[in-house]
């Protein structure tokens, strides 16, 4: 599977920003999709994943209640809507894949990522 993430860019603290990720190569509807980042000198880290059908969401405790992953299995994209963006926030943002469930470890096929930059 091929995984595209955009829709990056430099932002303000509070602002928001739609991540998009389109898939390609693989029955998107098959596939159980999730968030990465890396933050500067920082390892990768799961942000967010959803269930084939988007009956099932799981988030890091870091940005529960500020981030929504979701799914168009129509149109084999997913996003990830941020919102009250803040400085630690600050990473470039991948999406990935897994066929058995929403453990980090489960995740494959990482896209290119995207930049997202929040500033003061």
């Amino acid at each position: 599977v091929q995984l595209q993430a955009s829709g990056g860019g430099l932002v303000q603290a509070g602002d928001s920003l739609r991540l998009s990720c389109a898939a390609s190569g693989r029955t998107f509807s098959m596939l159980h999709m999730g968030w990465f980042r890396r933050a500067p000198g920082k390892e990768r880290e799961f942000v967010a994943g959803i269930t084939r059908t988007g009956g099932r969401t799981r988030y890091a405790d870091s940005v529960r209640g500020r981030f929504t992953i979701s799914r168009d299995n129509a149109k084999n994209m997913a996003y990830l809507q941020m919102n009250s963006l803040k400085l630690e926030d600050t990473a470039v943002y991948y999406c990935a894949q897994s066929d058995y469930d929403l453990g980090s470890s489960s995740f494959r096929s990482w896209g290119q990522g995207t930049l997202v930059t929040v500033s003061s």
